[in-house]
């Protein structure tokens, strides 16, 4: 019985020191996603500046969806057509804004502050809104499955 105390205890302290380098490499590997996110934002910032249309079909899963300030969805379909047949053009978004980006294993959730300029199928748009983004961590790489935009009061 005595010798079985000393082998739980180094059991139970090998255990904690393998749980807590877990830790610090989950720590890590979220870090690092955070950064791809970061990096996929830009890229479909980019996207939707210049209608680059082959590029928001990559970034946009299949099923992606977006609500627009106006409270109206739009399926990937939707917007891509809207892009092509220009109804929808920006000349600026700004989302550098309290960019916060939160990952919970294969899915991120981005919020900001942007400032947009442009037109929404068809419509004038100018102001500031809150955003929301989900993505998801595909075998292609970040894919936006869906985002929102909520206009702000102005102050």
């Amino acid at each position: 019985m005595k010798r079985i105390i000393p082998y739980t205890v180094i059991n139970v302290a090998l255990l904690s020191f393998a749980f807590g380098q877990s830790e610090t490499q989950q720590q890590s590997a979220d870090s690092s996603s955070e950064q791809e996110v970061r990096q996929a934002i830009e890229k479909y910032r980019t996207a939707l500046l210049r209608r680059d249309v082959p590029s928001l079909d990559q970034i946009w899963t299949d099923d992606y969806f977006f609500v627009n300030a106006s409270g109206e969805m739009l399926t990937k379909a939707q917007r891509l057509a809207n892009l092509k047949s220009g109804a929808t053009t920006l000349e600026s978004i700004n989302e550098e804004e309290d960019l916060k980006v939160r990952i919970h294993q294969n899915t991120a959730v981005a919020t900001s502050h942007v400032t947009i300029k442009g037109q929404y199928s068809g419509q004038p748009t100018s102001g500031q809104y809150r955003s929301i983004h989900v993505w998801v961590k595909s075998p292609a790489g970040w894919q936006l499955v869906a985002n929102q935009l909520t206009a702000l009061a102005a102050k």
